[in-house]
Protein backbone atom coordinates (compact mmCIF):
# COMPACT_ATOMS: atom_id res chain seq x y z
CA UNK A 1 0.00 0.00 0.00
CA UNK A 2 1.05 3.25 -0.75
CA UNK A 3 1.07 6.75 1.94
CA UNK A 4 -2.00 7.99 2.63
CA UNK A 5 -3.31 10.45 -0.14
CA UNK A 6 -3.31 14.12 1.07
CA UNK A 7 -6.13 16.08 2.23
CA UNK A 8 -6.94 19.15 1.15
CA UNK A 9 -9.22 22.43 1.95
CA UNK A 10 -9.84 25.72 -0.02
CA UNK A 11 -8.89 29.21 0.80
CA UNK A 12 -12.53 29.54 1.56
CA UNK A 13 -12.35 26.78 4.55
CA UNK A 14 -9.43 28.09 5.93
CA UNK A 15 -11.70 31.32 6.53
CA UNK A 16 -13.72 29.67 8.84
CA UNK A 17 -11.11 29.31 11.44
CA UNK A 18 -10.38 32.75 12.03
CA UNK A 19 -11.65 33.10 15.85
CA UNK A 20 -9.14 33.05 18.86
CA UNK A 21 -10.87 29.35 19.58
CA UNK A 22 -10.17 28.07 16.60
CA UNK A 23 -7.58 29.13 14.79
CA UNK A 24 -5.70 28.05 11.31
CA UNK A 25 -3.16 29.53 9.10
CA UNK A 26 -1.30 27.97 5.87
CA UNK A 27 2.70 28.25 5.38
CA UNK A 28 3.65 27.00 2.52
CA UNK A 29 0.40 25.55 1.53
CA UNK A 30 0.34 23.80 4.52
CA UNK A 31 -2.51 24.27 7.03
CA UNK A 32 -1.81 24.81 11.18
CA UNK A 33 -3.90 24.94 13.65
CA UNK A 34 -2.09 27.14 16.23
CA UNK A 35 -5.30 27.92 18.76
CA UNK A 36 -3.32 26.75 21.76
CA UNK A 37 -0.16 28.44 20.58
CA UNK A 38 -1.20 31.81 19.93
CA UNK A 39 -0.81 33.01 23.72
CA UNK A 40 2.27 31.43 24.31
CA UNK A 41 3.93 32.72 20.41
CA UNK A 42 6.80 34.84 21.57
CA UNK A 43 5.29 37.89 18.75
CA UNK A 44 2.25 37.77 20.79
CA UNK A 45 -1.67 36.39 19.71
CA UNK A 46 -2.46 39.87 17.78
CA UNK A 47 -0.30 38.80 14.60
CA UNK A 48 -2.25 35.72 14.63
CA UNK A 49 -5.27 36.93 14.78
CA UNK A 50 -4.61 39.17 12.74
CA UNK A 51 -3.26 37.01 9.73
CA UNK A 52 -6.41 34.08 10.62
CA UNK A 53 -7.49 31.68 8.08
CA UNK A 54 -4.83 32.72 5.47
CA UNK A 55 -1.70 31.90 4.06
CA UNK A 56 1.23 33.84 5.99
CA UNK A 57 3.94 32.31 4.30
CA UNK A 58 5.84 35.79 3.74
CA UNK A 59 4.69 37.50 7.16
CA UNK A 60 6.60 33.91 8.48
CA UNK A 61 9.76 34.19 6.20
CA UNK A 62 9.88 37.83 7.05
CA UNK A 63 9.89 37.20 11.39
CA UNK A 64 11.49 34.11 11.44
CA UNK A 65 14.43 32.59 11.84
CA UNK A 66 15.13 29.56 9.77
CA UNK A 67 15.02 27.16 12.68
CA UNK A 68 11.56 28.12 13.08
CA UNK A 69 11.04 26.20 10.74
CA UNK A 70 11.07 22.79 12.78
CA UNK A 71 8.59 23.76 15.07
CA UNK A 72 5.74 23.74 12.84
CA UNK A 73 5.31 19.60 12.59
CA UNK A 74 3.30 20.19 16.08
CA UNK A 75 0.74 22.12 14.42
CA UNK A 76 -0.09 20.46 11.52
CA UNK A 77 -3.38 19.86 10.52
CA UNK A 78 -2.66 16.94 7.89
CA UNK A 79 -4.55 19.25 6.04
CA UNK A 80 -3.03 20.62 2.15
CA UNK A 81 -4.35 24.02 1.02
CA UNK A 82 -5.88 23.43 -2.37
CA UNK A 83 -6.10 26.55 -3.85
CA UNK A 84 -2.43 27.30 -3.14
CA UNK A 85 -0.90 29.79 -5.17
CA UNK A 86 2.30 32.10 -4.82
CA UNK A 87 2.21 35.48 -7.30
CA UNK A 88 5.28 36.89 -8.99
CA UNK A 89 5.70 39.65 -6.26
CA UNK A 90 5.82 36.75 -3.32
CA UNK A 91 8.23 34.69 -5.34
CA UNK A 92 10.86 37.14 -5.84
CA UNK A 93 10.66 38.72 -2.19
CA UNK A 94 11.24 34.80 -1.00
CA UNK A 95 13.68 34.40 -3.50
CA UNK A 96 15.86 37.58 -2.02
CA UNK A 97 15.37 36.72 1.04
CA UNK A 98 16.81 33.18 0.56
CA UNK A 99 19.71 34.80 -1.21
CA UNK A 100 20.38 37.22 2.02
CA UNK A 101 20.16 34.40 4.17
CA UNK A 102 22.52 32.32 2.09
CA UNK A 103 24.90 35.16 1.95
CA UNK A 104 24.64 35.36 6.60
CA UNK A 105 23.18 39.31 5.98
CA UNK A 106 20.77 38.22 9.14
CA UNK A 107 23.47 36.87 11.60
CA UNK A 108 26.47 39.42 10.82
CA UNK A 109 25.35 42.31 12.50
CA UNK A 110 28.81 44.72 12.59
CA UNK A 111 30.01 46.53 14.91
CA UNK A 112 27.52 49.55 15.04
CA UNK A 113 25.88 47.66 18.31
CA UNK A 114 29.30 48.79 20.13
CA UNK A 115 29.32 51.69 18.66
CA UNK A 116 26.20 52.92 20.02
CA UNK A 117 26.63 51.22 23.17
CA UNK A 118 29.31 53.26 23.71
CA UNK A 119 27.68 56.47 22.14
CA UNK A 120 24.79 56.08 24.64
CA UNK A 121 27.02 55.62 27.53
CA UNK A 122 28.71 59.29 26.37
CA UNK A 123 26.20 61.16 26.13
CA UNK A 124 24.47 59.86 29.45
CA UNK A 125 27.93 60.55 31.11
CA UNK A 126 27.84 63.99 29.67
CA UNK A 127 24.18 64.63 31.49
CA UNK A 128 24.99 63.95 34.58
CA UNK A 129 28.43 65.90 34.35
CA UNK A 130 26.63 68.70 33.25
CA UNK A 131 23.75 68.50 36.02
CA UNK A 132 25.32 67.52 38.49
CA UNK A 133 28.89 69.52 38.37
CA UNK A 134 28.14 72.75 36.36
CA UNK A 135 26.02 75.20 37.79
CA UNK A 136 25.37 77.48 34.42
CA UNK A 137 21.71 77.37 33.42
CA UNK A 138 22.82 77.11 29.27
CA UNK A 139 24.78 74.14 30.45
CA UNK A 140 21.78 72.41 31.98
CA UNK A 141 19.56 72.91 29.05
CA UNK A 142 22.47 71.59 27.32
CA UNK A 143 22.26 68.56 29.51
CA UNK A 144 18.07 68.07 28.35
CA UNK A 145 19.08 68.04 24.84
CA UNK A 146 21.79 65.55 25.35
CA UNK A 147 19.57 63.57 27.49
CA UNK A 148 17.11 63.44 24.59
CA UNK A 149 19.61 62.45 22.11
CA UNK A 150 20.74 59.74 24.74
CA UNK A 151 16.86 58.45 24.77
CA UNK A 152 16.69 58.27 20.81
CA UNK A 153 19.51 56.25 20.15
CA UNK A 154 18.53 54.30 23.06
CA UNK A 155 15.35 53.69 21.27
CA UNK A 156 17.40 52.55 18.47
CA UNK A 157 18.73 49.79 20.28
CA UNK A 158 15.58 48.67 22.05
CA UNK A 159 14.22 48.46 18.30
CA UNK A 160 17.00 46.66 17.35
CA UNK A 161 16.81 43.97 19.68
CA UNK A 162 13.02 43.44 19.95
CA UNK A 163 13.43 42.57 16.33
CA UNK A 164 16.91 40.28 16.30
CA UNK A 165 19.27 39.45 19.11
CA UNK A 166 22.01 42.11 19.02
CA UNK A 167 23.91 40.03 22.28
CA UNK A 168 25.35 37.25 22.68
CA UNK A 169 22.48 34.83 23.91
CA UNK A 170 18.93 35.37 24.22
CA UNK A 171 19.19 36.07 27.83
CA UNK A 172 21.44 38.81 27.50
CA UNK A 173 19.36 39.97 24.75
CA UNK A 174 16.45 40.50 26.89
CA UNK A 175 18.22 41.95 29.31
CA UNK A 176 19.34 44.74 26.24
CA UNK A 177 15.89 44.72 25.72
CA UNK A 178 14.48 46.15 29.59
CA UNK A 179 17.60 48.01 29.92
CA UNK A 180 17.16 49.65 26.68
CA UNK A 181 13.51 50.16 27.16
CA UNK A 182 12.42 50.37 30.49
CA UNK A 183 15.22 51.16 32.99
CA UNK A 184 16.73 54.33 30.47
CA UNK A 185 13.52 55.30 28.97
CA UNK A 186 10.51 54.46 30.92
CA UNK A 187 8.84 52.75 28.06
CA UNK A 188 8.13 49.14 28.65
CA UNK A 189 9.42 46.76 25.83
CA UNK A 190 6.96 44.52 26.61
CA UNK A 191 4.25 47.73 25.77
CA UNK A 192 6.51 48.00 22.35
CA UNK A 193 6.48 44.06 21.07
CA UNK A 194 2.76 44.21 21.77
CA UNK A 195 1.99 47.43 18.99
CA UNK A 196 5.19 47.41 16.97
CA UNK A 197 4.17 43.37 16.36
CA UNK A 198 1.00 44.47 15.31
CA UNK A 199 2.15 47.55 13.36
CA UNK A 200 4.16 45.69 11.16
CA UNK A 201 1.76 42.85 10.12
CA UNK A 202 -1.28 45.34 9.68
CA UNK A 203 1.10 48.22 7.95
CA UNK A 204 -1.02 51.44 7.67
CA UNK A 205 -4.94 49.57 8.47
CA UNK A 206 -6.84 52.23 9.73
CA UNK A 207 -8.65 49.97 12.07
CA UNK A 208 -5.98 47.65 13.09
CA UNK A 209 -2.54 49.19 12.86
CA UNK A 210 -2.50 51.01 16.60
CA UNK A 211 0.30 53.32 14.83
CA UNK A 212 -2.22 55.11 12.79
CA UNK A 213 -4.91 55.15 15.92
CA UNK A 214 -4.32 58.63 17.60
CA UNK A 215 -8.06 60.33 18.08
CA UNK A 216 -8.98 62.42 19.83
CA UNK A 217 -6.00 64.32 18.59
CA UNK A 218 -4.84 63.53 15.35
CA UNK A 219 -6.45 61.59 12.21
CA UNK A 220 -4.49 61.04 9.26
CA UNK A 221 -7.80 60.51 6.96
CA UNK A 222 -11.09 61.42 6.59
CA UNK A 223 -12.19 57.28 6.85
CA UNK A 224 -11.05 58.00 10.89
CA UNK A 225 -14.37 60.41 11.26
CA UNK A 226 -16.43 57.11 10.72
CA UNK A 227 -15.62 55.76 14.33
CA UNK A 228 -14.46 53.03 13.35
CA UNK A 229 -13.58 50.42 15.62
CA UNK A 230 -9.75 49.64 16.84
CA UNK A 231 -9.35 45.61 16.14
CA UNK A 232 -6.46 46.40 18.25
CA UNK A 233 -7.52 47.96 21.15
CA UNK A 234 -10.81 46.69 21.07
CA UNK A 235 -12.54 49.71 20.74
CA UNK A 236 -14.50 52.26 18.77
CA UNK A 237 -11.84 55.12 17.84
CA UNK A 238 -14.67 57.41 18.88
CA UNK A 239 -14.68 60.92 16.43
CA UNK A 240 -16.74 63.06 18.45
CA UNK A 241 -17.20 66.73 18.67
CA UNK A 242 -14.27 67.43 20.82
CA UNK A 243 -12.31 64.62 18.39
CA UNK A 244 -13.82 67.50 15.27
CA UNK A 245 -11.92 70.35 17.11
CA UNK A 246 -8.29 68.94 17.75
CA UNK A 247 -8.31 67.29 14.55
CA UNK A 248 -9.49 70.66 12.65
CA UNK A 249 -6.07 72.53 13.93
CA UNK A 250 -3.86 69.50 13.50
CA UNK A 251 -1.56 70.25 11.05
CA UNK A 252 -0.94 73.35 13.76
CA UNK A 253 -0.66 71.34 16.65
CA UNK A 254 1.49 68.48 15.12
CA UNK A 255 4.49 69.53 16.49
CA UNK A 256 3.56 70.58 19.74
CA UNK A 257 1.94 66.76 20.03
CA UNK A 258 4.94 65.21 19.30
CA UNK A 259 7.42 67.64 21.96
CA UNK A 260 4.74 66.04 25.01
CA UNK A 261 4.49 62.51 23.19
CA UNK A 262 6.50 60.46 25.42
CA UNK A 263 3.70 61.18 27.97
CA UNK A 264 1.48 59.26 26.16
CA UNK A 265 3.91 56.29 25.97
CA UNK A 266 4.75 56.58 29.56
CA UNK A 267 1.06 56.25 29.92
CA UNK A 268 0.58 53.28 27.57
CA UNK A 269 3.61 51.68 29.13
CA UNK A 270 1.81 51.52 32.77
CA UNK A 271 -1.92 51.16 31.31
CA UNK A 272 -0.35 47.88 30.00
CA UNK A 273 1.26 46.60 32.57
CA UNK A 274 -1.16 46.80 35.35
CA UNK A 275 -3.64 45.57 32.55
CA UNK A 276 -5.31 42.50 33.00
CA UNK A 277 -3.89 41.07 29.75
CA UNK A 278 -1.25 38.34 29.89
CA UNK A 279 2.16 40.53 29.77
CA UNK A 280 5.40 38.59 29.18
CA UNK A 281 8.20 39.18 32.03
CA UNK A 282 5.47 41.59 33.29
CA UNK A 283 7.44 41.39 37.42
CA UNK A 284 11.23 42.61 34.69
CA UNK A 285 9.11 45.18 32.86
CA UNK A 286 7.66 46.71 36.13
CA UNK A 287 10.75 47.20 37.62
CA UNK A 288 12.44 48.41 35.03
CA UNK A 289 9.81 51.04 34.92
CA UNK A 290 10.31 51.14 38.32
CA UNK A 291 14.27 51.88 38.30
CA UNK A 292 13.76 54.90 35.72
CA UNK A 293 11.02 56.33 37.53
CA UNK A 294 13.70 56.49 39.96
CA UNK A 295 16.54 57.90 38.47
CA UNK A 296 15.09 60.78 36.49
CA UNK A 297 13.24 62.43 38.69
CA UNK A 298 16.42 61.85 41.45
CA UNK A 299 18.44 63.74 38.14
CA UNK A 300 16.08 66.20 37.39
CA UNK A 301 15.92 67.29 41.49
CA UNK A 302 19.33 67.99 41.21
CA UNK A 303 18.59 71.06 39.56
CA UNK A 304 18.73 74.39 41.45
CA UNK A 305 15.01 75.55 41.18
CA UNK A 306 11.73 74.25 39.39
CA UNK A 307 12.36 76.98 36.12
CA UNK A 308 15.40 74.90 35.53
CA UNK A 309 13.69 71.49 36.26
CA UNK A 310 10.54 72.03 33.97
CA UNK A 311 12.91 73.16 31.26
CA UNK A 312 15.15 71.03 31.17
CA UNK A 313 12.18 67.78 30.98
CA UNK A 314 10.70 70.02 28.44
CA UNK A 315 13.86 70.43 26.29
CA UNK A 316 14.66 66.60 26.72
CA UNK A 317 11.16 66.20 25.21
CA UNK A 318 11.83 68.69 22.31
CA UNK A 319 14.84 66.88 21.54
CA UNK A 320 13.30 63.10 21.43
CA UNK A 321 10.01 65.06 19.11
CA UNK A 322 12.79 64.84 16.16
CA UNK A 323 12.63 60.60 16.52
CA UNK A 324 8.79 60.87 17.15
CA UNK A 325 8.19 63.00 13.97
CA UNK A 326 10.71 60.51 11.80
CA UNK A 327 8.37 57.65 12.96
CA UNK A 328 5.28 59.56 11.64
CA UNK A 329 7.23 60.71 8.91
CA UNK A 330 7.60 57.05 7.31
CA UNK A 331 3.99 56.44 7.36
CA UNK A 332 1.64 59.39 7.97
CA UNK A 333 1.82 60.77 4.37
CA UNK A 334 1.81 57.40 2.57
CA UNK A 335 -1.80 54.84 1.68
CA UNK A 336 -3.77 53.92 4.13
CA UNK A 337 -6.99 50.88 4.30
CA UNK A 338 -9.58 49.83 6.08
CA UNK A 339 -9.73 45.83 6.86
CA UNK A 340 -7.33 42.97 8.10
CA UNK A 341 -4.13 42.94 6.38
CA UNK A 342 -4.27 40.14 3.91
CA UNK A 343 -1.12 37.78 3.71
CA UNK A 344 -1.25 37.02 -0.46
CA UNK A 345 -0.22 41.04 -0.54
CA UNK A 346 2.46 41.53 1.95
CA UNK A 347 5.26 42.88 -0.29
CA UNK A 348 2.39 45.05 -2.05
CA UNK A 349 1.17 45.85 1.31
CA UNK A 350 4.58 47.09 2.64
CA UNK A 351 5.17 49.47 -0.15
CA UNK A 352 2.06 51.33 -0.11
CA UNK A 353 2.50 52.23 3.44
CA UNK A 354 5.82 53.13 4.19
CA UNK A 355 7.71 56.45 2.83
CA UNK A 356 11.97 56.20 2.73
CA UNK A 357 13.82 59.36 4.36
CA UNK A 358 16.55 60.24 2.14
CA UNK A 359 19.70 61.22 3.66
CA UNK A 360 23.55 61.02 3.67
CA UNK A 361 25.28 57.91 4.70
CA UNK A 362 26.94 59.81 7.42
CA UNK A 363 23.21 60.55 9.14
CA UNK A 364 22.64 57.03 9.18
CA UNK A 365 23.49 57.09 13.09
CA UNK A 366 21.27 59.74 13.44
CA UNK A 367 18.11 57.96 12.08
CA UNK A 368 18.49 54.93 13.30
CA UNK A 369 18.37 52.68 10.12
CA UNK A 370 14.79 53.54 10.16
CA UNK A 371 14.97 56.05 7.64
CA UNK A 372 15.30 53.04 4.72
CA UNK A 373 11.31 52.17 6.08
CA UNK A 374 10.18 50.18 3.25
CA UNK A 375 13.54 47.69 3.24
CA UNK A 376 13.22 47.15 7.18
CA UNK A 377 9.23 46.32 6.84
CA UNK A 378 10.21 43.62 4.11
CA UNK A 379 13.34 42.75 6.07
CA UNK A 380 12.74 43.59 10.23
CA UNK A 381 15.37 40.94 10.87
CA UNK A 382 17.74 42.04 8.81
CA UNK A 383 20.58 44.51 10.90
CA UNK A 384 20.85 48.21 10.13
CA UNK A 385 23.81 47.43 8.87
CA UNK A 386 22.85 46.33 5.64
CA UNK A 387 19.67 48.51 4.85
CA UNK A 388 21.48 51.06 3.09
CA UNK A 389 23.42 48.25 0.79
CA UNK A 390 19.76 46.47 -0.14
CA UNK A 391 17.93 49.69 -1.17
CA UNK A 392 18.86 49.64 -4.58
CA UNK A 393 17.69 45.98 -4.81
CA UNK A 394 14.13 46.50 -3.18
CA UNK A 395 14.26 50.09 -5.57
CA UNK A 396 14.50 47.44 -8.63
CA UNK A 397 12.29 45.09 -7.58
CA UNK A 398 9.71 47.76 -6.80
CA UNK A 399 10.33 49.17 -10.21
CA UNK A 400 9.76 45.44 -11.57
CA UNK A 401 6.15 44.71 -10.65
CA UNK A 402 5.58 48.57 -10.61
CA UNK A 403 4.89 49.36 -6.61
CA UNK A 404 5.78 52.72 -5.21
CA UNK A 405 9.22 52.83 -3.72
CA UNK A 406 8.85 56.38 -2.05
CA UNK A 407 11.60 58.22 -0.31
CA UNK A 408 11.88 61.57 0.37
CA UNK A 409 14.04 64.21 2.05
CA UNK A 410 13.46 64.65 5.77
CA UNK A 411 12.27 68.26 4.47
CA UNK A 412 9.95 67.31 1.99
CA UNK A 413 8.63 64.38 4.24
CA UNK A 414 7.88 66.81 6.63
CA UNK A 415 5.95 68.68 4.12
CA UNK A 416 4.26 66.07 2.87
CA UNK A 417 2.85 64.91 6.06
CA UNK A 418 1.91 68.27 7.06
CA UNK A 419 -0.60 68.50 3.85
CA UNK A 420 -2.08 65.10 4.31
CA UNK A 421 -2.76 66.69 8.31
CA UNK A 422 -3.97 69.48 6.69
CA UNK A 423 -6.39 68.07 4.28
CA UNK A 424 -7.77 65.82 7.15
CA UNK A 425 -8.06 68.74 9.28
CA UNK A 426 -10.32 70.76 6.79
CA UNK A 427 -12.35 68.20 5.93
CA UNK A 428 -13.08 67.70 9.75
CA UNK A 429 -14.50 71.52 9.69
CA UNK A 430 -16.91 70.03 7.37
CA UNK A 431 -20.28 70.76 9.28
CA UNK A 432 -22.09 68.25 7.25
CA UNK A 433 -19.92 65.45 8.95
CA UNK A 434 -20.99 62.50 11.42
CA UNK A 435 -19.13 64.24 14.32
CA UNK A 436 -22.24 65.87 16.66
CA UNK A 437 -22.22 69.76 17.31
CA UNK A 438 -21.38 71.47 20.87
CA UNK A 439 -21.55 75.06 21.56
CA UNK A 440 -17.95 75.05 21.85
CA UNK A 441 -17.13 73.82 19.08
CA UNK A 442 -19.97 75.95 17.49
CA UNK A 443 -18.47 79.13 19.07
CA UNK A 444 -14.76 78.96 17.88
CA UNK A 445 -15.82 78.29 14.18
CA UNK A 446 -19.08 80.27 13.87
CA UNK A 447 -16.80 82.55 11.69
CA UNK A 448 -14.20 80.70 10.10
Amino acid sequence: MGDNPKKFITSDELKNHTKATDLWISIQGKVYNVTNWAKEHPGGDIPLLNLAGQDVTDAFIAFHPGTAWKYLDKFFTGFYLQDFHVSEVSRDYRKLHSEFSKAGMFEKKGHGVIYSICFVTLLIFACFYGVLCCDSFWVHMLSGGVLGLSWMQVAYLGHDSGHYEIMSSRGFNKFAQILTGNCLTGISIAWWKWTHNAHHIACNSLDYDPDLQHLPLLAVSSRLFQSLKSHFYGRKLTFDSMARFFVSYQHLTFYPVMCVARVNLYLQTLLLLFSNRKVPDRALNILGTLVFWTWFPLLVSCLPNWNERVLFVLVSFCVTAIQHVQFCLNHFAANVYVGSPKGNNWFEKQTSGTIDIACSSWMDWFFGGLQFQLEHHLFPRLPRCHLRKISPIVQELCKKHSLPYRSLSFYEANVRTLETLRIAALQARDFTGPAPKNLLWEAVNTHG
